[in-house]
């Protein structure tokens, strides 16, 4: 009775994946309304008619999506997976296109919505209002005047067929018309608002962004979906499969007015329900002191609180079993605290990755990693981060144990430089933007910033597809945006990687993180490792050495050479490779102030808009660092003309990996 006035927040959200290809994508269609020329035909979503012009039809998703809350105002953040594919049919011309699209639930086709307008918006309209207001990415194959700036393009529409943001998709046999399988990626991140679309076209990806208020622009409650239309040609446009994702925390709802006045009620009803009350009150408690007790003996996993969602504990014997107890052939990979397993759980039937701490590491710094990890990875989500699926804390034997999604093609260094398969170009390039997204995601787009604080080759993961994600969080820290960062004498990380300003100052920011990504950047472009110098020998660090090249007017002599004999390769692809090494070298700049931050290198990789400033060789850096005999890092001082004139060691705070 008294636990029945608790109304607890209500989670509004919305997640479905569909293939309409499989037969259970096809069971799923059944919710998709379609409307106008739209029908499912051949195991795909055909939008408008074969040979018909003036063509228009939608396909949205039957219920209504919550995307904000009129009570708190608060925004919902979503992620919409597609793939689908345009075939002109008039002589190879295109017209008009297509769009995904949120607006008015239920959704309505407005009157003369064909050809620009994508079925949007009423022939004529540059500013909807009311029930007719949309927001869309379009993927527009014909060029209409006033309308647009081209005849191949995809843009952000805000209540306008005229787009906010655009960018040409004009890379020849990779383009909307060229009748390949395009898949989008649509995201929106309530915190900054930024609205973000990256359309992949074989090995080529198109991306834009924008920053759209969606509770100015559209009810709380809209429909989803996707809108096509042609005009005096005609076009196919055809959908394949679409995934949604979205969470919306919903109002806390006060509870209903008591009537008044109060009725009557005898003195001994009152007894009898104070009496029943206070028995109700101590069984509670016993039962409360009974499990608190049972569970302080069983284990400490209640300690680590988690949505529910994300992750849960495991017992030590069900990871013990996945792993054939931890056996030897089992073992994917060790670490300096950790070896990874490869387990494989019965309920529910999953293969994983198992991380356990090493039980002779000591117990305060495995647990201070071990806490530290499942802290900040279990708060983020991302496609191009390593999930989360719960952990063990056998607290009385110091057993700490992780479990992570189970990626197949192990990490980015075993292709580089060992005897995993080698990677072309377009893998490459892709893993680039794959990682930039998931650092993006940890410095921007989360409430709070997150320094990754590791980010090097051996922690970049790849999946069956060869899609990065980008894992090992034992280093990572939650920060404000803007706040000041506090020195710490425990320099961690690993040597070539590490920000050498963050190595002289102690203090970790989003420019070390970036400082590491662009080492990664020209390792990947380059297959070299980044030299470190040792006790014996002075190696040529590959920032310097890439330095040189630049300098020099030759950086694409850096490029590894095993991608220079691509038979494939052809003049994007080295426009692409220069611009990932000059990307490189900038956000390797050795001012911290000077590097980009990630949106803007992200940017400058994929926009040859993008003005990459100058990058004069520096006349002073701090090299990678190595260790003395006594296990202290050292960093090499290089004073540079060129090239390396003279170097000095000097002593550094204690290095903690």
């Amino acid at each position: 009775m008294l636990l029945s006035a608790l109304h607890l927040p209500l989670a509004i959200s919305v997640s479905f994946d569909m293939d309409f290809s499989q037969p259970s994508g096809r069971h799923k269609a059944a919710n998709i309304s379609l409307q106008g020329d739209t029908r499912m035909e051949d195991n795909v979503i055909e939008l408008t008619k074969k040979g018909l012009e003036n063509s228009v039809g939608r396909a949205s998703y039957s219920e209504p999506v919550a995307i904000w809350d009129e009570i708190t105002g608060e925004l919902t953040s979503f992620t919409t997976v597609f793939s689908f594919q345009i075939l002109p049919e008039t002589n190879g011309r295109g017209g008009d296109g297509m769009a995904f699209f949120l607006g008015h639930y239920p959704s309505v086709i407005p009157a003369s919505g064909i050809g620009g307008s994508l079925g949007l918006f009423s022939s004529g309209t540059t500013n909807a209002t009311g029930d007719n207001r949309a927001v869309a990415v379009e993927f527009d194959t014909f060029l209409n005047a006033g309308y647009d700036n081209s005849d191949n393009h995809i843009g952000i529409d805000v209540n306008s067929p005229i787009s906010r943001v655009y960018n040409n998709t004009n890379v020849p046999g990779r383009n909307l018309k060229s009748g390949l399988v395009m898949t989008c990626r649509i995201t929106y991140a309530n915190i900054t608002q930024r609205l973000a679309a990256d359309l992949e076209i074989g090995s080529v990806i198109y991306s834009l962004e924008s920053v759209v208020d969606l509770r100015q622009l559209l009810p709380s409650v809209v429909a989803i979906g996707f809108s096509a239309a042609t005009g005096s040609s005609s076009e196919l446009h055809r959908l394949l499969a679409w995934s949604f994702n979205s969470t919306l925390d919903g109002p806390r709802h006060a509870p209903a007015p008591s009537p008044s006045p109060f009725p009557k009620i005898s003195p001994w009803k009152i007894v009898a329900i104070i009496t029943g009350v206070a028995i109700v009150v101590v069984v509670i408690a016993g039962f409360v002191y009974h499990l608190r007790r049972r569970t302080r003996r069983k284990n400490y996993n209640a300690g680590y609180e988690t949505p529910a969602h994300v992750a849960r504990c495991f017992s030590y014997h069900e990871l013990a079993e996945a792993t054939n107890n931890f056996a030897e052939e089992q073992k994917l990979g060790e670490g300096g605290y950790a070896c990874v397993y490869k387990g494989e759980l019965a309920n529910p039937s999953r293969s994983v990755a198992v991380k356990r701490f090493k039980p002779g590491t000591s117990s305060s710094i495995a647990t201070s990693a071990f806490d530290d990890e499942i802290k900040v990875i279990s708060q983020v989500r991302h496609r191009n981060l390593v999930e989360l699926l719960g952990w063990c804390n056998d607290g009385k034997k110091h057993r700490l144990l992780l479990v992570y999604e189970l990626v197949t093609e192990g990490n980015l260094d075993q292709h580089l430089h060992g005897e995993r398969s080698w990677l072309s170009w377009a893998m490459r390039y892709k893993i680039i933007l794959n990682l930039g997204r998931a650092l993006q995601y940890l410095h921007e787009d989360c409430s709070v910033c997150v320094l990754h604080g590791d980010i090097k080759p051996c922690n970049i993961l790849l999946d069956s597809r060869y899609v990065a994600k980008l894992g090992d969080f034992g280093l990572a820290r939650f920060t404000d945006h803007d706040i000041e960062l506090k020195t710490t004498c425990n320099i961690a990380g690993t040597p070539g990687y590490v920000d050498p300003d963050f190595v002289a100052t102690g203090k970790r920011n989003r420019e070390s993180d970036v400082y590491s990504f662009g080492i990664v950047l020209l390792e990947i472009v380059s297959g070299r490792r980044p030299a470190v110098v040792d006790h014996q020998t002075m190696v040529t660090p590959l920032l310097l050495w890439v330095w040189g090249k630049h300098h020099s007017d030759v950086i694409l002599e850096a490029v590894d050479a095993t991608l220079k004999d691509e038979e494939s390769m052809d003049g994007e692809d080295r426009g692409q490779m220069e611009r990932a090494l000059r990307v490189g070298l900038w956000c390797a700049h050795p001012d911290p102030m000077q590097r980009p931050p990630i949106a803007e290198a992200m940017r400058a990789l994929q926009s040859r808009d993008v003005e990459i400033p100058h990058l004069p060789l520096p006349a002073f850096m701090v090299g990678p660092l190595s260790f003395d005999a006594d296990g202290r890092s050292r960093a090499s001082e290089t004073t540079s003309d060129g090239g390396i004139s003279s170097t000095a060691s000097r002593s550094e705070p204690q290095w903690t990996r």
